[in-house]
């Protein structure tokens, strides 16, 4: 009974769209199912990546529903996150050979604003998917403006160069990893986090994000 009368104040709504979902549906509607475009393996190169892909494009519905995950708390939208993007991975044999899966991290201070850091919560549900060690190679130890608000490849690189570093207890060495974001738009982020984890050792960084921008297809 309290299952239903939660149903029925809250009805789960597709979390791209927001339309109330049927019995029949879950997560996403059937309008959204069909028409959301996938991004599948991205072609642009990116320094330090091996291959990379992204489960959607980002615009549209996919990035309304992101901004929702990450600004107005709507947390409980990562497990349809990772449950999508570990069936892509899956799919697409991405994760062939992979040793580990890890993620691009916040800083403290927006962890602490945010209240949880959003791409950590999506690697731990398509690590727990995809049956791969979640390890935490990462930390980001400088605080930086978010790379949205920062116009040009040139000025995105230097805001966030030196912001990560391998903790020491993390055994990275010779492994292949998988290294998982939200967004992909200029890369700048995602090859700044794998030349840290080269540096420190790993054989080889392969990159997924739930969404990517249209020019990096």
């Amino acid at each position: 009974m309290l299952r239903r009368l939660i149903v029925l104040l809250f009805p789960p709504k597709c979390i791209l769209c927001q339309k109330i979902l049927s019995a029949e549906e879950t997560d996403l509607c059937h309008d959204c199912r069909a028409f959301v475009q996938e991004h599948g393996s991205g072609k642009r190169n990116i320094q330090f990546i091996a291959k990379w892909t992204a489960l959607w494009y980002y615009n549209s519905s996919v990035r309304e529903s992101i901004h929702r995950y990450k600004f107005y708390r709507h947390q409980h939208y990562s497990k349809a996150y990772g449950r999508f993007l570990a069936m892509h991975l899956m799919q697409s044999e991405f994760t062939k050979d992979i040793d580990c899966l890890t993620w691009v991290p916040t800083s403290y201070l927006r962890r602490i604003h945010r209240g949880y850091d959003q791409s950590k919560l999506i690697a731990a549900e398509v690590a727990k998917h995809l049956d791969i060690p979640l390890v935490q190679c990462l930390h980001k130890h400088r605080h930086t403006p978010p790379q949205s608000t920062i116009r040009g490849m040139a000025q995105r690189k230097a805001n966030i160069l030196g912001a990560y570093h391998v903790p020491t207890k993390a055994n990275i060495r010779g492994k292949q990893i998988l290294l998982i974001d939200d967004i992909l738009t200029t890369g700048c982020t995602a090859s700044e986090c794998a030349k840290t984890l080269c540096l420190a050792g790993a054989k080889e960084i392969h990159f997924a994000a739930l969404a990517a921008a249209s020019q990096d297809k």
